[in-house]
């Protein structure tokens, strides 16, 4: 196991006009699960990658351990890599994929065979050892690739998509699977994947890029309660925070009034006394923290039902509200009896309503104690 560094890290190819990777600075501890998540382009398998040593940093410093390894050969960095494909060799068995690896460092036989038939326990295939991978399910293809990591036995595990071939529900099967493997291993692994549902399931240390540059890394609820600016507000949770533009009316240390568009006024606990008066701002809201009301109260919005979503456990209510183009999005408990086309009015609590500067940033958020106390929401 070992430490994963970056500091100041570009990645610039050549003939480009701009860095793909802008002055990373990253730290993954000894034994984490880390997973890079961001839109298509954002940097993240090219930051797994340099890791690997599959592509060559244009600046700064990568450390694995207490190595330098910006110019160590990928063969000689403590590394294994699972890709998006599985990548078997179809005449060879399953132990025969797992062990050759092994056998172009020349291992000696019986350690090779020690080594493979321990990870086959481990991922419970030691039945399929003698098949060959046209004999074996997705999912069952995916564990040969992801042993055949195990068995070099790396200092740093790396993920490359390693779940996006596979269906749903054995999607859901083998997240379960590398989260116990993780548990069982404490070893260091890096994950890249585009879907926020694994990345908040696995990770331990959750890294959001956008354009080169990392947006915020922390603990998955950490980004979910405490998002450092928009984009990581709208990028992570599912379906993504609503967004609404208003003016800030006035700013103390435990709340900010602002007005909408639409002329409603919304108080936030918020601490906005870095913004003055009269500045744009944008309030935040997630559909999980929206809730219907009969009547009008504080912090409540009124709105026109669009359309309705039944998902089994919940339904998304999708809502038109003043003069925005994005619809609001509601997620509620049950399929409430509303109709299309009518106006009921929507409440959310202060304490859930999150602000940001017109750069984007986020306001830091406060809560109120039963006492009736403000206090900053605590770290998770």
């Amino acid at each position: 196991m070992a430490e994963v560094a970056f500091h100041g890290v570009r990645k610039r190819y050549r003939g480009a006009t701009s860095d793909v990777l802008e002055a990373v600075d990253l730290t993954i501890p000894d034994g984490c699960f880390a997973v890079l998540v961001g839109p298509s382009g954002c940097g993240k398998t090219t930051l797994l990658r340099l890791i690997a040593g599959l592509e060559e940093a244009s600046g700064g410093e990568i450390r694995i351990g207490d190595q330098l390894v910006n110019d160590t050969a990928p063969a000689k960095r403590g590394v294994a890599m699972v890709f998006q494909s599985y990548a078997l060799y179809p005449h060879m068995t399953v132990a025969q994929n797992m062990a050759f690896g092994l056998r172009c460092q020349k291992v000696p036989r019986d350690e090779i065979a020690r080594r493979v038939q321990q990870v086959a326990q481990q991922l419970e295939m030691a039945h399929l050892l003698e098949r060959k991978p046209r004999e074996l399910s997705g999912g069952q293809r995916q564990r040969v690739a992801i042993g055949r990591a195990l068995v070099k036995e790396p200092c740093v595990f790396l993920f490359d998509e390693p779940l996006s071939n596979l269906d749903a529900a054995l999607r859901v099967r083998m997240r379960l699977e590398l989260g116990r493997l993780h548990e069982r291993l404490r070893s260091t692994m890096v994950y890249v994947t585009h879907d926020q549902v694994e990345a908040m399931t696995l990770s331990e240390l959750m890294v959001v890029l956008n354009e080169g540059r990392i947006q915020q890394a922390d603990a998955p609820l950490q980004l979910y309660h405490h998002p450092a600016n928009r984009f990581v507000a709208g990028f992570v949770g599912s379906p993504q925070m609503n967004f609404l533009s208003g003016e800030l009316l006035g700013a103390e240390a435990d709340q900010a009034q602002v007005a909408l568009g639409s002329g409603e006024i919304i108080r936030c606990a918020v601490d906005a006394r870095s913004c003055a008066p009269g500045e744009q701002v944008t309030v935040g809201i997630r559909p999980e923290h929206i809730g219907l009301e009969s009547k009008a109260q504080e912090n409540t919005l009124h709105a026109e039902l669009l359309l309705k979503e039944p998902l089994g456990e919940s339904t998304l209510l999708h809502w038109a509200h003043g003069a925005s183009a994005e619809p609001l999005t509601v997620r509620v408990p049950d399929n409430a009896p509303l109709k299309l086309g009518e106006r009921y009015a929507l409440r959310f609590p202060d304490f859930d309503v999150h602000l940001f500067n017109a750069a984007g940033v986020a306001m830091p958020r406060v809560t109120f104690l039963k006492t009736g106390a403000a206090a900053r929401l605590p770290e998770l």
